[in-house]
């Protein structure tokens, strides 16, 4: 670089006496145009991460469904009933008195004597109740009761899956700088009959 700004000094000088030579109706000997070399680009593409590696958990919520069932509601129950005994009312004729005779005291013609009485057999007409079938227990049996109802149930519990996620990369194109840009002198060929 500093031989390249020593020759650019000398480059100048020289130009500088050209010039003046020029200016003063003398020969040019040499001549000299700056020059510019423009910067040289190139594009490089890289691989850049956008997201790094992780974990992702996948979670499935339970399912739940109806079922229906039969349940006893009430059990089964054992009573006992008394059953009254059955009866019937009979009627029958029964003798009351057997009839024959008796002394009795009686007032005749204002004179009490004693009289033998003749008694005629008396029958009746009774009721009786007769018991055709008597009192007993009964042993009752009450069936159990049963209803359908309707559950909730799990049908699949819930899910929990881990699922490894790779990092993420994309190609990114960027531009580098190859080459610096220069700039420097360039000697001017000059004709021969322009020298003059």
């Amino acid at each position: 670089m500093l031989r390249r700004s020593a020759s650019f000094a000398v480059a100048g000088l020289a130009m500088l006496g050209t010039t003046s030579q020029t200016a003063a109706g003398g020969r040019a000997v040499e001549c000299y145009e700056p020059v510019r070399a423009p910067a040289v680009y190139d594009t490089v593409y890289d691989d850049v991460m956008v997201s790094p590696p992780g974990q992702q958990v996948d979670y499935t919520p339970p399912i739940y469904g109806t079922r229906e069932r039969v349940v006893m509601t009430v059990p089964s129950q054992v009573t006992y009933e008394v059953e009254p005994a059955i009866t019937r009312t009979v009627y029958h004729t029964v003798k009351v008195d057997g009839g024959g005779y008796s002394w009795e005291w009686r007032v005749i013609h204002g004179r009490r004597v004693l009289c033998k009485i003749w008694h005629k057999t008396r029958y009746e007409r009774v009721a009786e109740t007769v018991v055709i079938q008597p009192e007993r227990t009964r042993r009752v049996v009450i069936p159990a009761q049963y209803d359908r109802i309707a559950e909730e149930v799990l049908v699949q519990p819930e899910q929990r899956r881990v699922i490894d996620v790779p990092a993420s990369y994309q190609t990114v194109a960027r531009r580098v700088l190859v080459r610096e840009g220069s700039s420097g002198w360039r000697r001017v060929h000059i004709p021969r009959h322009c020298q003059d």
